[in-house]
This record gives C-alpha cells, sequence and structure tokens, in this order.
C-alpha cells in the first residue's frame, strides 16, 4: 500500500482489514480533494469556486435500507420496527469481508475528525470514502482537527466507511437491495454501499449519537440552536417546511448549528462542523447566508447550471428537489466559535399547521413540553380540487424519528428530566401554518408577526403579559404580543365560523391523540 498526505501517529488500516488497498490518501486539504475529484472527472466548479459533483442513482437516504447489527449490545436496548431493521452480526461480518476486498488495490481517501463540538462528550471518528468528493464532504460536516494535531491522534472511537461503487447481494447478504446502511455498535462501524448521498454518512452518525448520549444522560437532538447577545440560548425543533432554518437564522444572533445537537449537563453543542443546506430555490434575498457560503470549497450535490455556463441555476430540480450545499460552519458569518452554547433558556416547537386549529404561540407546561415534543407535529396540504385542499397531518416523534434508535419515550423522558432541573426555561408552541380556516380559506401566518413573536419571547417580552386558555388544547395564549395584532393570538377567534373551529380542532386533537396510541411513535396507550 502507498500511503500520501498527514496521517496520525500509528494508524493502519490493516486493523479493520484493509490493508490490500492500493494507495490510501490520508487527511488531504480541500484543495487536494477539489483537484483530486476535477483529475477524475467526478465533478466541476462553479462559477464561484464550489465544487458540483453528482450522487447519481440515489439523491437521498434511502430509509428502508438502513440496518442497526443485533448482538448482545443492541438486542434488549434498539427500538426496533420499521425505523431500526435488525441485521445478524454474521451477515454483516461476511458483507464487510466483502466490501475489504472490493477495496483491495483501489485508490481511497481517509479523513480522521470527530463529532461534538463540546470536548467532554467528543467522540473521534474515521472517514473512509470511495470518492475524494465524499471525502470533502466529510471534512466540511464534521469537526475538523488542527492539522498540526493529526499526528498525535489516537485510534478512532467509531470508522466510517463509505463504498457507493460497492452493491450487496440481497440473496446472499441479507439486505433489501444492493445498497446499504449499517449500523455495527459492537464494533463501532457504519459501512456504506451502493449509494453514493452523502448524508448517509452523516445521518449515520447522527443515528450513533442518538443512541450513545442519551445512555449519558444527554439528550440528542434534532434541531437547530443559536446564541443571543446576552448568551442565551434557543433552540427550534421543526420538521420540514415549519421555518426553522429561517426563523433560527438571526443576524443579531449566533449560529451554533443548523441541525444536530445535544444538550448536556451545563451546555448544548453542535454535533457536526458544517451545515448540509437544501439549496433549491435559494437565492441571496432569501437566505443570504447560504448564498454566500456557496463559494471555494462548498461541495455542491445534484445541481444544474444554466446552459452554457458554471453558473448554478438553482431553481432547476431536474436532477432532484434535494439539492444540496455541504459547507463548514467557519463560512457562516456569524457561527458560535465554538459552537457551544449554555443550557437553553428558550425552546420553540414549529408546526406548519395547515389545520388552521393552532395559536401563533403558546407557552407549555412541562407535560405538554413531552407531549408536543413526543408528538412531533406540523401539517402539510396533500391537494386541491376546485381550489380547496385538505391538510394531512404529520407526526415524527421528537421531530426526527428516522433517527431515533431507541424508543421516542426515552427522548421525551430526558427532556422532561431537564426541564424539571431548569425550571426556568420556556416552551413555546409556535404555528407557522394558516389562521382563520384550514388552507385555501384561512390565510398563512405573516412571516414578519411570526419573527417579531419569536423575538418577544426570545427578549422576554412574554414574561409578564397576560395569557388565556385554549380549552380544546388547554394551551397558554398571550392576550398581547408587540408588534403582532391581537386579534390573530386566539385561533378560534380568526374564524368566521366558531363552531367549525371548534369542529377542526376536535379532529386534530383525536389525531393526535391517536398517533400516541397506535401511530408513529409506537406507544401505547
Amino acid at each position: 500500500m502507498k500511503e500520501y498526505g498527514t496521517k496520525p501517529v500509528n494508524a493502519s488500516l490493516d486493523s479493520i482489514g484493509l490493508g490490500a488497498v492500493g494507495i490510501a490518501h490520508w487527511n488531504l486539504t480541500p484543495d487536494e480533494l477539489v483537484a483530486k475529484t476535477l483529475e477524475l472527472g467526478q465533478g466541476t466548479l462553479s462559477d464561484t469556486g464550489a465544487l458540483m459533483a453528482d450522487t447519481g442513482k440515489f439523491t437521498g437516504r434511502s430509509p428502508k435500507d438502513k440496518y442497526i447489527v443485533a448482538d448482545a449490545e443492541t438486542e434488549n436496548t434498539v427500538w426496533w420496527g420499521d425505523v431500526n431493521q435488525k441485521f445478524s452480526s454474521e451477515k454483516f461480518d461476511a458483507l464487510w469481508q466483502k466490501m475489504a476486498a472490493y477495496f483491495a488495490g483501489k485508490e481511497i481517501y481517509v479523513r480522521d475528525a470527530s463529532v461534538c463540538a463540546d470536548p467532554k462528550h467528543s467522540l473521534r471518528v474515521r472517514v473512509i470514502t470511495e470518492t475524494p468528493w465524499a471525502n470533502l464532504f466529510a471534512n466540511n460536516l464534521f469537526l475538523r482537527p488542527s492539522h498540526d494535531a493529526i499526528a498525535s491522534l489516537g485510534e478512532p472511537d467509531w470508522q466510517v466507511i463509505n463504498a457507493p461503487g460497492f452493491l450487496a447481494d440481497p440473496a446472499a447478504d441479507g439486505t433489501r437491495s444492493g445498497n446499504f446502511t449499517i449500523v455495527n455498535f459492537t464494533r463501532r462501524m457504519i459501512i456504506i454501499g451502493g449509494s453514493a448521498y452523502t448524508g448517509e454518512m452523516k445521518k449515520g452518525m447522527f443515528s450513533v449519537l442518538n443512541y450513545l448520549l442519551p445512555r449519558k444522560g444527554i439528550l440528542a437532538m434534532h434541531c437547530s440552536a443559536n446564541i443571543g447577545a446576552a448568551g442565551d440560548t434557543a433552540i427550534f425543533f421543526g420538521l420540514s417546511g415549519t421555518g426553522k432554518t429561517t426563523l433560527s437564522a438571526d443576524p443579531a444572533r449566533k449560529l451554533i448549528g443548523d441541525d444536530e445537537h445535544g444538550w448536556a449537563e451545563d451546555s448544548v453543542f453542535n454535533f457536526e462542523g458544517g451545515c448540509y443546506a437544501k439549496c433549491v430555490n435559494l437565492s441571496k434575498e432569501k437566505e443570504p447566508e447560504i448564498w454566500a457560503a456557496v463559494q471555494k470549497g462548498t461541495l455542491l450535490e445534484n445541481v444544474n447550471c444554466f446552459p452554457g455556463t458554471t453558473t448554478v441555476n438553482y431553481d432547476d430540480i431536474g436532477k432532484t428537489e434535494n439539492t444540496r450545499a455541504a459547507y463548514p460552519l467557519t463560512l457562516i458569518s456569524n457561527a458560535a466559535v465554538p459552537s457551544v452554547g449554555a443550557v437553553p433558556k428558550n425552546i420553540f416547537f414549529l408546526s406548519c399547521d395547515a389545520y388552521g386549529v393552532l395559536p401563533p404561540i403558546s407557552k407549555l407546561t412541562k407535560e405538554q413540553a413531552m407531549y408536543y415534543f413526543l408528538s412531533g407535529y406540523t401539517a402539510k396540504v396533500a391537494g386541491t380540487e376546485v381550489g380547496i385542499s385538505e391538510p394531512q397531518a404529520t407526526f415524527s416523534a421528537c421531530f426526527g424519528q428516522v433517527f431515533l434508535p431507541l424508543a421516542p419515550e426515552k427522548y421525551a423522558e430526558l427532556l422532561g428530566k431537564k426541564l424539571a432541573e431548569n425550571p426556568n426555561i420556556n416552551v413555546w408552541l409556535v404555528n407557522t401554518g394558516w389562521s382563520g380556516g384550514v388552507y385555501g380559506v384561512g390565510k398563512r401566518m405573516s412571516l414578519p408577526h411570526t419573527r417579531a413573536i419569536i423575538n418577544a419571547a426570545l427578549d422576554g417580552s412574554l414574561a409578564n403579559v397576560e395569557y388565556e386558555n385554549l380549552p380544546i388544547f388547554n394551551l397558554a395564549i398571550p392576550k398581547t404580543v408587540p408588534g403582532v395584532p391581537s386579534e390573530i393570538l386566539n385561533p378560534r377567534a380568526t374564524w368566521s365560523d366558531p363552531a367549525a373551529y371548534d369542529a377542526k380542532a376536535a379532529e386534530l386533537e383525536h389525531l393526535f391523540e391517536e398517533n400516541l396510541r397506535v401511530g408513529s411513535s409506537g406507544l401505547a396507550g
């Protein structure tokens, strides 16, 4: 084996069975990885200097092809079912041997990185990829040791191996199809084959942390987080389309991170060192920070350019709507360094309620916070008929059900414990969806009004105002919010027919109850 680059002293690929690779490039710089990608014809440069690459057949994650090895470590701890599918140790070992043999004689790229920005909880991760641009992704998304520190790094806590060119044989290997992502907690490995979608690496490690950290009393969260000038931390939970990224991107506050965080005894910390931002319909006006981050060193996935140019057309979804930009947090002008904050002062659950039932903002008790966290609710528009669309309720436990190796109630109980230990934390339910009626009848919440609501919660303006109760959900609604018309704060008052509101609210309440009884969370009672 020939080895190039900067590697930790005594580091070896032999220990995991990769001693037969042809060339191993260790910890190449972003410029070197870009140069290798261009040399191999695997990507091109945009006019901003960003590297453009295509992920091929898979332009998103493949949840049905994700597995966890069931063994003595996991058999009685993992939440088995549709989210977490069992894979045997014997099948894993056999598949890994075939995958290692696939790498024999090949050129590979090795990166030493870490996860968890709070050094008390850091884990070392070694990422091994078949392509240089996937290694650039790992550089951008994981936490990066300094060049001088690499030599003294010890053995990794986890290894992530990505081989998009290697396909499993479902009949022989026990997979559903040729592509797979398999997590082995005993061997501390994630192996990914048949898919070049880099998000499998990111979310694979997120799932690992979602398993390991709660057992140490650390709540793993699928959320964004920022810090105010006074050092106050805010956390934003929300499913796609609820405004999580938009509302947490505030030039007056420092961004801790946009996606994955841990809440320890005395800190909220980013798991990552970068952002994997959606860039469909990206514009300088709507999302100036993401726009500015698409520059040299950034990886753009599955984008198209205007014909005859190297200028990206972000409105072109010819390859996929899931176009992405992967860039280090250092390219965000107001990023918090390090990406660690104090215990949160405010927590926001964002729901885009297309039923028009939930208030623009309500303050939750500890028990309500656990309930809405466990529900992970939003509502999407299902379709249009004669100008009217019926909303469709969507529930994702803990706002990230597909990444939960443990049963959802474990995370909700940990949230409740932390709220009990920190009684001064404010938890808010914010509706960024409809008011005055369902979608097609009512109107979407004004973004300026929602921003004013968030700011009022953050600056303490809602601490001393009078509240009223919304009976059907038993929610506490402020009667006044600075900069927001009082008449929109109680959703029932915005409907022309209060009885119609009551009926729709009862319908939504039933959906919540049914979800927790037999639905997505898998809980009974």
